[in-house]
């Protein structure tokens, strides 16, 4: 590929594959903690808008009778359960259990009924029972809203798609610290993984579950 050649047509022919929606989805909003919020974290991410999106998503889930999940991550007082990740990435003693930075924003609160998944890990299926558990339920696909659009969004799609659930990610419900990166992360799951689709897309197809319930 030249240095003047347009990715879209590199990739055109090849990734240009739709999956589609699937039959009975789960809905996953990954990591929506203070972390990413609150402007003295060094997560910070100034990503309000995703989050506003991805409250919009999970009522409507909520109104279709849609199983929604979150995860956040939780890592013991010494971090030894953070591998060599925590090594990697020293800021994730933001999520040190009991910290202020892994509380749940405003308006994003799990009800009783609804799954929370903690992780270590980037992925909401590395160690964790979330694959068992839309298997046991008949799920056939995840509709993926969260954070990082790069690190545990991207994590998560690939796992989804390696694991057989059809990865649905919604695009203006993710988000990432900076604007670049997360397009091309987005362009990438969308070439290879799953699809990105629109909020009111997704939105629309969530309407369609409920009425053929």
């Amino acid at each position: 590929m030249s240095a003047d050649e347009d990715v879209n047509s590199n990739y055109a022919g090849v990734f240009e594959g739709r999956i589609g929606f699937g039959r009975k989805p789960a809905l996953i909003l990954i990591d929506f903690v203070e972390a990413y919020f609150a402007k003295d974290s060094p997560l910070y991410a100034g990503v309000d808008a995703a989050l506003a999106a991805a409250i919009e998503l999970r009522d409507v889930a909520r109104d279709a009778g849609v199983r929604v999940i979150y995860t956040n991550v939780e890592f013991h007082p010494s971090m030894v359960d953070g591998g060599r990740f925590a090594q990697k990435v020293g800021a994730l003693t933001s999520f040190v259990r009991g910290s202020p930075l892994g509380a749940w924003p405003a308006g994003l609160e799990p009800n009783e009924e609804e799954l929370v998944i903690s992780k270590q890990y980037a992925s909401a299926f590395f160690g964790t029972s979330l694959a068992a558990t839309l298997t046991a339920q008949g799920h056939d696909s995840l509709i993926i809203s969260g954070l990082s659009t790069s690190g545990c969004v991207r994590a998560t799609c690939v796992d989804a798609c390696q694991h057989g659930f059809i990865p649905v990610v919604v695009e203006e419900a993710v988000g990432d610290r900076h604007r670049e990166v997360h397009r091309a992360n987005l362009f990438d799951m969308n070439a290879k993984y799953g699809d990105v689709v629109s909020l009111a897309e997704t939105k629309m197809h969530l309407l369609d579950v409920a009425r053929t319930q």
